[in-house]
Order: structure tokens, then C-alpha cells, then sequence
């Protein structure tokens, strides 16, 4: 109970400018989540379909590959149906090249949706509280210029302290938000790196066997 006292005080010292450090708070760890979601669901989706297609194409199979790939709307599927739609009028890997790499412009945009607001919303979070401080501050000073002497000393140390909580509370929001920014990025790009992986393996299965490519 007191811990939750002494949060409560240490918001409602802190000012108006808690309130939006507290909706910033809210719209990164609601994006954090949604793509922390979003991201997982995805990298378990591609492995799924992975296993069925990377057999099929180590033999050859890019008919029944393009089938599977055709039923399924996951980000590994829509790069390789760019390709299978591409194999019969190929005459050579790069005509198949460019194909992926036009899919991986579309799939790249919605892996990376949204993540980069973090990161802005980690810097208006210790904004807001560094102006905050700055406001409460000035008020601070303009109120012990009309106090009493000898309580001045004990007025300004108080209103200092609180005038600090904004800049602490912003501080608090902005941190962890980089660290899920940063988390994010790093679960993308290793997103896109299996993509091209899967893409470049993908290129070799069909230099490697294509005549059987073109008899598909």
C-alpha cells in the first residue's frame, strides 16, 4: 500500500505534463506488443511452410511447391510465388532474381510497419519531461521571489524535487521503449534475412535443377 501510495504522489506531483508522457507510455507499449506479436506469428508461419516446400524444391517439385505457396498467405509464400510465376517464360536466373527481389520491396514495408514509432516516441517522452522540469522550475523561482527570506532555501528545494518527477517519469518511459525498439528491429531483420536466405535457395534449387524447372 505503500508503494502504491508513493506512486500515486510521485504522479500528481509531477504535473499536467505526466499525463502525456503517460499516453506516450501507452501507444509504444501497444505498438510493442502489436508487432512483438505480429513478428513471432509471422517467423512461425514461414518455418511452417518452409518445411513443406524445401524438400519439393531440393527435388525439383516447383510445380507442387507453387501450389502450396499459392494456398498460403504467409510473407515466405508471397516471395516465392513471385518466382514460380516466373520460371516457365525464364531464360535465365536473373529474369527470377528481379521477381523476388520486387516481392521482398512489398513484404519488407509491413515487417517494418510501425516499429520506428518507438523510437520517436522514447525522444517526445524525455521531451515532454525535460520541458516539464524547465516549466515547473520557472514556476518554482517566480514563487520563491515573493516568499519569506528564510523560508526561501527550504520553498526551492521542494519545488525543485518536484518539478524533477517529469523529467524522471520520461526518463522511465523512454528506456524501456528504446529497448523494445531495439528488440523489434532486431527480430525484423533477422526476419529478412531468412526471407533472402530462403530466396537465395530458392534461386540455386532452380539453376541447380532446371531442366526438371522447366518440365514443371
Amino acid at each position: 500500500m505503500d508503494t502504491y501510495n508513493t506512486i500515486v504522489r510521485f504522479f500528481q506531483d509531477g504535473g499536467m505534463f505526466m499525463y502525456p508522457i503517460m499516453i506516450v507510455l501507452g501507444l509504444g507499449l501497444a505498438i510493442g506488443i502489436e508487432r512483438w506479436v505480429y513478428l513471432t506469428a509471422t517467423g512461425t508461419r514461414n518455418r511452417i511452410v518452409w518445411k513443406k516446400l524445401a524438400p519439393l524444391l531440393k527435388r525439383g517439385g516447383f510445380k507442387e511447391a507453387a501450389s502450396i505457396a499459392a494456398q498460403s498467405k504467409t510473407a515466405i509464400a508471397t516471395i516465392l510465388s513471385y518466382g514460380f510465376a516466373r520460371i516457365d517464360g525464364a531464360r535465365r536466373r536473373d529474369d527470377i532474381e528481379k521477381a523476388i527481389e520486387e516481392s521482398l520491396m512489398e513484404v519488407m514495408p509491413r515487417l517494418e510497419k510501425r516499429t520506428h514509432y518507438l523510437a520517436t516516441f522514447a525522444n517526445i517522452a524525455t521531451l515532454l519531461g525535460l520541458l516539464g522540469t524547465i516549466i515547473g522550475l520557472i514556476k518554482a523561482f517566480t514563487a520563491v521571489a515573493a516568499a519569506n527570506p528564510a523560508e526561501k532555501a527550504d520553498l526551492l528545494s521542494a519545488s525543485i524535487s518536484v518539478a524533477m518527477n517529469t523529467t524522471a517519469f520520461g526518463l522511465m518511459v523512454a528506456i524501456p521503449l528504446l529497448l523494445m525498439h531495439s528488440v523489434l528491429q532486431t527480430k525484423t531483420t533477422e526476419l529478412i534475412d531468412s526471407l533472402e536466405m530462403v530466396s537465395v535457395k530458392f534461386l540455386n534449387s532452380f539453376t541447380e535443377t532446371r531442366p526438371q524447372a522447366r518440365a514443371a
